[in-house]
């Protein structure tokens, strides 16, 4: 006799590894436009990212005596990985991005239970301790496509695994600034926003080249999501409402220091962040006005760090430190439960 389960009936289940699977789709847009315009490193990192976050997930759950199959096969592990790829300079040293990797799955993730205990988004923890320890690697970055040199997937391959490249080709010309990398740097000489885009080209806004392309392409992915309802709207909006905002009356008191609201919005990590990094469902806030805060706190410190900080980005440490509020910003935001009167009792 086979036993009906009572409704709620639903077609689809709102597991985890559904959940997962749905955000690694929602990266592929920005996916094939970073390998676009940056080319095959971002394939390459992805790969020892992935192969890696594997081996540490199987390594940990043997070592604490639990089943591989439901844990392995998730999809948390692959998310981490790609997340912190997406993150990594396309030419980096392999022993890098596995470092990252092991640090991102083993302290940030495995250290405090395993998915659903880590107080902190796994990926940002790798990257932060990277570009910390190793600033040099973590601030270079191939040009984007039609830029000066390229690199071939032989060239790049033979540059991740033992770091070496063509004769006619050298590191320091081969790589450049990212555009809030080279803003910051030309800031601290005396130059204004206008000089430095002029040298820069890259610097212009919505036409400017690769960058923007590949935040619009996350831009897409994240609304794919919002639609079919893996993340809610409040932590994107809040996110990139406080940026625009900040960073508007920054260029309107000095726009000659400060460059316009679209080059933050779309420059950086600033889509990536919103969508598919600040929202993980474990570190960041739960309750609908409690992501609004933290979404704007996320906001407000990407803004602070880029205009006055020693980073050029600050999407990665915006999100940590939320991270840590996150817990209060939920208990002093907790909705109204129906039918109970919330007025101070005498």
């Amino acid at each position: 006799m086979n036993t009906v389960i009572s409704s709620p009936h639903s077609l689809f289940s709102n597991s985890v590894t559904r959940m997962m699977l749905l955000v690694v789709a929602g990266l592929i847009p920005g996916y094939i436009a970073y390998v676009y315009f940056f080319g095959w490193g971002v394939i390459i990192n992805s790969a020892l990212c992935v192969l890696t976050a594997f081996l540490c997930e199987a390594g940990v759950l043997r070592l604490r005596q639990r089943p591989l199959w439901p844990y392995l096969t998730d999809g948390s592990a692959l998310v981490t990985a790609l997340l912190l790829a997406l993150a990594l300079p396309p030419i980096l040293p392999w022993w890098l991005a596995v470092l990252a990797t092991m640090f991102a799955m083993l302290l940030a993730k495995h250290l405090y239970g395993g998915l659903g205990y880590n107080p902190f988004n796994p990926a940002m923890v790798g990257y932060a301790i990277l570009l910390i320890a190793f600033p040099k690697y973590m601030t270079a970055w191939l040009p984007a496509r039609g830029e000066h040199l390229s690199l071939s997937l032989l060239d790049n391959l033979r540059y991740n695994l033992f770091g070496t490249l063509p004769l006619d080709m050298h590191f320091d010309a081969l790589t450049q600034a990212t555009p809030l990398d080279k803003l910051h740097i030309q800031l601290s000489l005396g130059k204004t926003v206008g000089e430095t885009v002029a040298d820069f080209h890259q610097f212009s806004g919505l036409y400017g080249v690769g960058w923007d392309w590949v935040s619009i392409a996350f831009l897409v992915g994240g609304l794919f999501l919002i639609y079919k309802r893996v993340i809610s709207w409040q932590i994107p909006v809040a996110m990139l409402g406080s940026l625009a905002i900040i960073a508007t009356i920054a260029w309107l008191v000095d726009a000659n220091t400060y460059p316009n609201p679209l080059f933050h919005i779309f420059g950086g990590a600033s889509m990536l962040g919103a969508f598919f990094i600040a929202t993980d469902p474990v570190s960041a806030s739960t309750t609908p006005r409690g992501r609004l805060i933290y979404g704007a706190g996320v906001g407000i410190i990407t803004y602070v760090i880029r205009a006055w900080g020693g980073y050029p980005d600050g999407v990665a440490f915006g999100v940590l430190l939320m991270n840590l509020a996150a817990p209060t910003i939920d208990q002093y935001t907790q909705p109204r439960v129906f039918g109970h009167d919330q007025a101070k009792r005498p």
